[in-house]
């Protein structure tokens, strides 16, 4: 396993640089994952397009992440290395991912931290000039480096700057405002997509000897998440209902540090960083339904429940762990704030023994945000958060090379099943965005058309003419829509079923009434769908009842998937299976493999064997 992808490199093919420029490599997402997956292949000689559906990759979801990104490094000199990161990655998923993929994972890691400090990306320096780490959830090591709370925007603009070098060198070619909405399949191989110009509203065909989806995960669905607005799972899906695997659906992660939902009129929900936990403590009134403000409830009526339940880790227990809790607290009725859904996330602590000019200097953007939205000064008074829909663990399935089941369809970042298992543990994700576009994909893509050669399809044949037909008969029937409900309205539904019942638990009752209702919601769809405008302009209406139309499907797998996984794993909680003490009990005999859905409802299963490290019960205490 410690040289598997050594050994996997060695054995791939490779092609020859004179080569490389007459193959066409077509990339949907310019994220993380897809902007350095772009830049890489474009360095290496290949012709590469890439687009998105913004105005600018720089405005990809990956901007907002913020904690940092993991490398093992062992800068700190605390027992951290390779074997360590893969056995807190693979505990932290519960053993519910590929431990190759979770090895290769860590074992890469140093080598993105390297590239990134090549690329200028600002991390946070030690007063002698060493990279400064701090920790994070699940851990017992400090592993993260960071940028304040910007990493991952610092990280978009270190790769972005790459991705144009390469567009002025001609190497790349960017399209900006494009929907991907089909998946052009002939014979079992993916020859390109069908994509709409979401300015005017032309269809477009986009050939290409290889596809690589790179458009992040599909936590959208619940409407109010820590997502984008514009963030959604209709590339992946698309490619769902064109033959590819869609695997552990159900796999989806609550982040336990939210600002909670204030309004019935908001859009989405707003991430408060992991790594606050570093300092902050969590904790509720012993008294339910106490009234005081936060700083007159004196030490003694606290209860500051993590750190009671997990001395070991306290308050930086994996999000799985930690948002259960709050749930196990708020339903107990000593939940706070106007809601009552939300806990206190305390800095007084931290204040008195580092100061607040250090606190400030850590966090102060995080601050700002949270007194912005909350009129609250978090150094003052405790924030209030709660957990929200944030990371999907499930996405498109993909074997070792990142390949799909369809043959030169790629799946990297969030978009894929590959790494996390159950539970994403903090600052891994943009790590596998890297791993992934930067490092891996180079490598088995240009292995695999090596092996395929280029297409013989091209945009002008008869398959992608059919394609484009379905396309606009898919537009045309939507936009003859002249009911009374508009796609938001159907989309808030639809958010309330799945954080209701396929939320931070689930109980087989639960979803199947979530089905029963999903299922309702898509006749409402069909019969009551209010339509305005028209498919030749700027039409976000249309956009959105064309991603609404997909998260009804979604959703339906969602519950579909975690009805048949009848066990605990992860941030998968069903109720049904849990130890006397409430704690999830898995059930490695039935249920120890990665569930890959196809289009036609059959399951599809890959056992997961493990070499290095046994599958145990995941102990926090």
């Amino acid at each position: 396993m410690a040289d598997k992808w050594s050994r996997c490199q060695r054995e791939l093919r490779l092609i020859s640089p004179a080569r490389r420029g007459r193959l066409h490599v077509l990339v949907v997402g310019a994220g993380l994952a897809g902007a350095s997956a772009a830049a890489t292949l474009a360095e290496q000689g290949f012709r590469v397009t890439i687009m998105t559906l913004l105005d600018s990759p720089r405005r990809s979801h990956s901007v907002a992440a913020q904690g940092g990104i993991n490398g093992a490094k062992n800068y700190c000199n605390d027992g951290d290395g390779i074997y360590r990161m893969f056995a807190d990655t693979l505990r932290g998923g519960d053993f519910r991912a590929r431990e190759a993929s979770v090895y290769r994972l860590a074992e890469v890691s140093g080598q993105v931290i390297d590239m990134l400090v090549a690329q200028g990306v600002p991390f946070a320096r030690e007063y002698g000039g060493a990279l400064r780490n701090r920790s994070f959830g699940g851990v017992q090591v400090s592993r993260t480096f960071y940028a304040r709370g910007q990493t991952g925007q610092q990280l978009l603009l270190g790769v972005h700057g790459s991705l144009l070098r390469q567009v002025h060198l001609g190497q790349v070619t960017l399209l900006t405002r494009r929907e991907m909405l089909d998946l052009v399949v002939v014979d079992g191989r993916a020859v390109g997509v069908i994509a709409r110009n979401l300015l005017h509203g032309a269809l477009e065909k986009h050939g290409a000897d290889a596809v690589v989806i790179a458009t992040g995960g599909y936590s959208s669905v619940f409407l109010l998440s820590t997502n984008a607005i514009r963030s959604n799972a209709s590339a992946i899906w698309r490619c769902h209902r064109r033959g590819a695997w869609f695997a552990n659906p159900c796999f989806t992660q609550f982040h336990p540090t939210c600002i909670p939902q204030f309004n019935q009129a908001q859009s989405k929900l707003t991430l408060m960083s992991e790594s606050l936990r570093n300092d902050a403590r969590v904790w509720v009134p012993l008294q339910a339904r106490d009234e005081r403000a936060p700083d007159k409830i004196p030490e003694a009526e606290r209860d500051y429940f993590l750190e009671r339940a997990y001395p070991a880790y306290g308050n930086l227990v994996p999000r799985d762990v930690a948002s259960r809790a709050t749930r196990t607290v708020v339903q107990a009725g000593l939940g706070v704030g106007a809601t009552g859904t939300a806990v206190y996330l305390d800095f007084a602590e931290a204040r008195g023994r580092v100061g607040e000019t250090v606190l400030r200097e850590r966090y102060g953007n995080l601050f700002a945000m949270y007194q912005e939205i909350t009129g609250e000064d978090p150094c003052q008074l405790p924030m209030q958060i709660s957990p929200a829909p944030h990371f999907t663990m499930g996405g498109l399935w993909v074997d070792y090379h990142l390949r799909s089941n369809l043959r030169n369809l790629f799946v990297i970042g969030e978009a894929n099943c590959a790494d996390h298992g159950a539970n994403r543990l903090g600052a891994n994700s943009l790590l596998q965005t890297m791993v992934d576009g930067a490092f891996v994909l180079p490598r088995t893509l240009t292995h695999e058309l090596a092996e395929t050669g280029p297409t013989q399809i091209h945009p002008d044949d008869p398959q992608f003419i059919d394609c484009l037909r379905q396309c606009k008969q898919g537009i045309h029937q939507l936009l003859q829509s002249r009911g009374d409900l508009t796609p938001r309205e159907i989309h808030l539904r639809l958010g309330q079923i799945l954080r209701a019942e396929v939320g931070v638990s689930r109980s087989a009752a639960g979803l199947h009434s979530a089905r029963e209702q999903i299922a309702e919601l898509q006749q409402q769809f069909q019969e009551r769908l209010l339509m305005s405008g028209d498919g030749q302009s700027l039409n976000e209406e249309l956009e959105r009842a064309g991603r609404v139309q997909d998260f009804l499907q979604l959703g339906d797998l969602m519950c579909k998937d975690a009805l048949h996984r009848e066990e605990s794993c992860g941030a998968h909680f069903r109720e049904e299976h849990q130890t006397p003490g409430g704690d999830p009990e898995r059930n490695d005999q039935e249920f120890g493999h990665i569930s890959a859905w196809a289009w036609d409802g059959t399951l599809h299963r890959e056992k997961l064997d493990f070499e290095l490290l046994a599958p145990t019960s995941r102990n926090y205490v």
